[in-house]
């Protein structure tokens, strides 16, 4: 396969970026799409260029690292996959690919196609845990869950914090991923005591961090690798009013 590809160069934070043009042969359809940015870059290497920056680490859908904007949407047009789990398959010879960082205030551009992600790690620190000790590890049926609320609380603790609800919500607002961590923590008695505490720190610090507000758009989760449902920001906001009386 012959893939075209429009990529976004920009060297820092402060500096102009551009798109810039760039054509890729001998593409396996079996490459994930993160290999084909490597056989990219190791041709730009060849021809003395500077190599395109990416986020990446697992390459399993796990760690969230590689989120990139694949022709406008997030992660690319396949559903609940990650960049790294997105094949060249999914591309026919000859197509152009546009490939863009995430675009949100509280996301800046650190180079090329990557983007500071650290919002997330302030907003975890806020109160995204439990700290209230609980002496040894109980028996596991000592302190009996729903099977409803232990199966919500496992959906909403997949989150990956990849970011791309922020970049596909039109007010590059962070609630999916704030809802799913407070929402998580909600379902389970483990993290009761600090609910409220964690409900107020977490709200405050995604705004601090210069998040939009949530307008039910639901591009969150159209765009969600793990398919983490709206319902996590209704939950949030419902123990945010809670916390506040």
């Amino acid at each position: 396969m012959k893939i075209n590809l429009r990529i976004w160069r920009q060297s820092n934070s402060d500096s102009q970026g551009k798109f810039v043009n760039y054509e890729v042969d001998r593409v396996s359809p079996e490459m994930s799409f993160l290999e084909m940015l490597d056989v990219l870059n190791e041709q730009l290497i060849y021809q003395n260029q500077e190599p395109v920056e990416f986020d990446s680490d697992c390459r399993e859908g796990i760690c969230g690292s590689c989120g990139l904007m694949i022709n406008g949407i997030a992660h690319g047009q396949q559903k609940l996959t990650a960049t790294c789990q997105l094949h060249m398959r999914s591309f026919q010879d000859g197509d152009t690919i546009t490939i863009e960082p995430w675009r949100a205030k509280a996301f800046p551009v650190v180079k090329d196609l990557v983007v500071d992600r650290s919002a997330f790690d302030r907003i975890i620190a806020a109160g995204g845990y439990i700290s209230v000790n609980t002496g040894a590890a109980p028996d596991a049926n000592t302190l009996p869950v729903a099977k409803e609320n232990s199966d919500l609380a496992f959906d909403y603790a997949s989150c990956i914090g990849c970011g791309a609800c922020v970049a596909a919500c039109p007010n590059a607002s962070g609630s999916l991923f704030t809802a799913a961590k407070i929402t998580h923590l909600a379902l389970l008695p483990q993290g009761h005591p600090e609910r409220k505490l964690r409900v107020n720190n977490m709200a405050e610090q995604m705004s601090l961090e210069g998040f939009g507000d949530c307008s039910n758009h639901g591009e969150c989760e159209a765009v969600c690798p793990k398919g983490i449902s709206i319902d996590a920001i209704a939950t949030m906001r419902r123990e945010y009013l809670k916390a506040q009386f």
